[in-house]
């Protein structure tokens, strides 16, 4: 116990100020890229990596395995150049996010949409989800902000129609040719329908206390993780009305609170803030009055 103590009193004087700025620089870096795994399958596979590299470490430092201890130091640092690959959806939606933190200054100037304009979709978007909550219609409309969606639009069908709420309601009802799918909106028009989005592969579903949640909230999740976009969904089962953005979800709105919701998110777009994140959604959940649970 001396020697121990002696070793970290020992350190401990070998610091100087610039040991604890590569300690702080070491430890951010580590912090960014567990935040970038958190709620993702790779995370549980970075756990049991983990894991197995503490476990061979210790028998081998226990046990004098001389062909064994050769085998695994020579095959750890083959796990180097497997990162990559296995991490590599991760690593894409880590410089998807770090591009659009700010502006950019070789790319024109995005258009901004009129304020008139927004709060139309938005209104249009909270009475589509009333009625089709009501009916127990299932849908996934898309609502673009800064990031161009114009990848995803071309794998439905191109519409560029005013945006209304009968014309939403035509999209989703049940069996037409244009109710699966997510509709794309963009300021007040129904720019396509029927559009294939991304599914998350993260677990936050996985997690939920309801699990009746199955491709639309998987989508839903998918295209707010690759864009700044918003997502709300209907459920087919139950009715409920689900918002995503930056691969986190809010559930069991009513329309209020998705109409206050989603104005957060565009006030904050037209006042060039930076987008609101998992905190300021939890605060906003705790500030608006909740709905009972179903």
């Amino acid at each position: 116990m001396d020697e121990l103590l002696n070793e970290i009193i020992f350190l401990f004087q070998r610091l100087d100020w610039l040991s604890i700025l590569d300690l702080v620089l070491v430890t951010a870096v580590l912090f960014g890229i567990l935040m970038l795994l958190r709620d993702t399958q790779a995370m549980v596979l970075l756990r049991g990596v983990l894991l197995l590299v503490v476990a061979l470490a210790i028998l081998t430092s226990l046990v004098n395995l001389q062909a064994f201890s050769w085998l695994i130091t020579n095959a750890l640092p083959a796990l180097l150049l497997a990162v990559p690959v296995i991490f590599a959806p991760e690593i894409r939606r880590g410089l998807e996010r770090l591009g659009r933190a700010g502006p950019n200054p070789l790319a024109f100037p995005a258009r901004r949409s009129n304020d008139e304009l927004v709060r139309q979709m938005i209104r249009t978007t909270v009475t589509t989800c009333a009625r089709l909550s009501a009916r127990q219609h299932g849908a996934l409309i898309v609502l673009q902000r800064e990031d161009n969606l114009r990848e995803y639009m071309q794998t439905g069908i191109l519409l560029n129609a005013r945006a209304s709420t009968e014309l939403l309601l035509q999209i989703f009802y049940p069996n037409t040719p244009l109710h699966d799918g997510a509709a794309i909106l963009v300021d007040d028009k129904v720019i396509a329908a029927s559009c294939v989005m991304p599914l998350s592969a993260s677990g936050v579903l996985n997690r939920a206390a309801d699990r009746r949640m199955g491709l639309r909230h998987r989508a839903a999740l998918g295209i707010s993780e690759v864009s700044d976009a918003i997502a709300v969904v209907v459920s087919e089962e139950t009715g409920s009305v689900s918002v995503a953005q930056g691969g986190r979800m809010i559930r069991r709105l009513d329309s209020e609170r998705l109409e206050n919701i989603l104005l957060a998110f565009f006030q904050a777009d037209r006042a060039g803030m930076v987008q609101p994140t998992l905190f300021f959604q939890r605060w906003f959940e705790h500030r608006l009055p909740r709905k009972p649970e179903d």
